[in-house]
């Protein structure tokens, strides 16, 4: 005979028969404990995850390594002029210990896509991090600056504790000459992750440092971001930049600014430094934003700065 339905199981059990169904009040524990243990097990699947995760993108606190990030447009630029300044990293890098990335801007052409090629930096830098995991900073150096005083370790020039509290701009506007919003007051060397300068009207990111860890790969992401890529700022990653600080706070609190001749000194034939941000001699860096224009690969004005760095270097080693 067949059935609709399954036949159920007879309400009336044969005289004599056990009942193999635990009580109601046990059933409900053991439910509660199957619960209760399904959720220990979660949570221990995840913590043993999520440390496992940390432990392999975070630097260890005991790296002090540097890494140097410059990227170089060989499309646009003379095989002659981005020798000089693969000499100068390199120079500086065997002095201090600290390691070279040099990246070409082709290299990112399917990341930023049709955005301006300035864009390249970003990808760069977090390329230079995937390559360099325990490094500690990473310093992006514009390929248009040479570094003047290669005898200045980053750590003693901005790195180390009490020099850098010195020399925050605590404060002031963010974007020059009249942001409403401003640097924080209460800076402290501990929270900052990014240090980075201004020019006449805004932030310039030609050269900045970039502590690695959680802010780091947070803060590449955000200003690579295809909406600000896309929204076609006047000065591309600059105006993006400049965007995120003033509309960002958890960004802006983990920014330190410093004067410009700090990091990232103008040339005296530059347009637009901001009020003593003019290169002098004994400056760290001398950056030659002209050079980026430049419709013949080659600069005069960074060629004559390079020849007067090879001849402090030969006056040292026959000292």
């Amino acid at each position: 005979m067949h059935f609709a339905l399954p036949p159920r199981r007879s309400p009336h059990p044969l005289p004599g028969a056990r009942s193999s169904r635990l009580p109601l009040h046990r059933r409900k524990q053991l439910k509660t404990i199957a619960l209760i243990a399904f959720a220990v097990l979660s949570i221990l699947y995840l913590l043993s995850h999520f440390y496992s995760w940390s432990s392999t993108i975070k630097a260890p606190a005991a790296t002090a390594g540097v890494v140097i990030v410059t990227l170089l447009d060989h499309e646009r630029f003379s095989e002659s002029y981005i020798s000089k300044v693969v000499a100068n990293r390199e120079d500086y890098a065997k002095r201090h210990g600290y390691t070279n990335f040099f990246a070409s801007v082709s290299d990112y052409e399917e990341a930023f896509g049709d955005s301006p090629r300035s864009w390249a930096k970003v990808p760069a830098v977090r390329h230079a991090m995937a390559l360099n995991p325990t490094s500690k900073y990473f310093f992006h150096l514009s390929p248009h600056a040479l570094i003047m005083n290669p005898a200045q370790s980053l750590k003693s020039h901005l790195l180390d504790r009490s020099r850098l509290e010195s020399v925050i701009l605590k404060d002031v506007p963010v974007v020059p000459p009249d942001s409403i919003i401003r640097t924080f007051s209460h800076q402290k060397e501990k929270d900052v992750d990014l240090i980075l300068t201004q020019d006449v009207e805004d932030l310039n990111p030609g050269s900045f440092i970039l502590k690695n860890g959680d802010f780091a790969r947070y803060f590449l992401d955000l200003w690579f971001d295809p909406l600000f890529r896309n929204y076609n700022f006047a000065k591309a990653e600059t105006h993006g930049l400049d965007h995120i600080m003033q509309w960002h706070p958890t960004v802006l609190a983990h920014t330190a600014l410093v004067p410009q001749r700090y990091l990232n000194a103008f040339s005296k034939d530059s347009t637009g430094p901001s009020p003593d941000g003019s290169y002098k001699d004994g400056d760290f860096i001398i950056r030659f934003p002209a050079c980026e224009e430049s419709e013949t690969g080659d600069c005069p004005e960074l060629e004559a700065y390079y020849k007067l760095w090879q001849k402090k270097n030969k006056s040292e080693r026959d000292a």
